[in-house]
């Protein structure tokens, strides 16, 4: 909502106005642009006016419509550098962009608030989608009903305690191949069978990669050590040295959540839920062969 004193503002023909964006990354990293040709300082945060950053125009509509828009700007080491967002680490950053009288920062109201979307490089700049609040509620919601189990493992449905020594560990990494092969060793690093941490997840601790996670596609005990294989590159580089976490995998299966985590209590899918075969069944499958009804 407009205050009366920058509605007043505006409605005196001549203004000064521009924009103030804030974007705070997953990490809690905040940073403050602007389009205006000086720095503004508000909310105690300073908007920088190097930055390069500009928008297009806000597109705004009512009901459950999603509100969209794009940023532009220049990649610069002091500001958003091409090694983070080649990275990820402003993908689904929060976005804040006020319209401000820059003569006076009290005098500024709240215009768009939403999340980066599509991030596109091209050269020295870069293109980001941002997306409204009203986004989320394009998620499906609902419960599934499957066979495999419907939790994200550690969630509130899900409960099972990650931190315990059979979930987790902490490594470091000894070796790195094309980017996705990894020598792990630790304490306890080859302790635990082959495959405990396929389909988990890896947390990069520290080093040039510190806070980006991947997910394990292989791994298996190597001596003392431990090697796993990534689905993809992480979009940082590993050196050794570096220190990470790695998470237990689930399979989403009956046996493993009952075997491997002993967490049967808390299982969120329909084991015995029968598979799309059981409508189709036929007399001779069935081994009913007595001419009469089956029940």
């Amino acid at each position: 909502m407009i205050g009366p004193d920058l509605a007043a503002h505006l409605a005196g023909g001549l203004t000064t106005l521009c924009h103030a964006w804030a974007v705070t990354r997953t990490d809690g990293t905040v940073f403050g642009f602007t389009d205006h040709d000086r720095d503004l300082t508000f909310d105690g945060m300073t908007f920088r006016a190097d930055s390069g950053l500009s928008a297009r125009a806000l597109q705004q509509g009512t009901g459950l419509s999603v509100d969209n828009t794009e940023a532009l700007g220049l990649l610069s080491d002091t500001a958003l550098s091409e090694a983070d967002i080649v990275a990820g680490r402003f993908d689904g950053a929060e976005v804040r962009c006020w319209r401000v009288n820059w003569s006076d920062p009290a005098q500024r109201v709240l215009q768009f608030r939403g999340t980066i979307g599509e991030l596109q490089r091209n050269g020295a700049s870069f293109t980001a989608e941002l997306r409204g609040l009203t986004e989320a509620l394009n998620r499906p919601l609902g419960r599934i009903y499957q066979k495999p189990c419907t939790a994200v493992l550690g969630d509130a449905a899900c409960r099972v305690d990650l931190t315990g020594p059979d979930h987790s560990l902490t490594l470091s990494v000894t070796a790195v191949e094309g980017a996705r092969i990894l020598q792990l060793a630790g304490a306890d690093a080859a302790a635990l069978p082959e495959g405990w941490f396929r389909r988990g997840h890896l947390l990069v601790l520290d080093g040039a990669a510190s806070g980006l996670q991947g997910t394990v596609k292989r791994d298996s005990p190597q001596g003392s050590q431990r090697e796993i294989e990534l689905w993809e590159p992480l979009r940082a580089p590993l050196v050794p040295g570096d220190s990470l976490r790695l998470q237990a995998g689930c399979d989403k299966r009956f046996a493993t959540c009952r075997d491997k985590f002993a967490n049967l209590v808390n299982f969120q899918g329909f084991p015995d839920l029968p598979g799309d075969d059981w409508r189709i069944i036929d007399p001779a499958l069935s081994g009913q062969l007595r001419g009469g009804s089956r029940r």
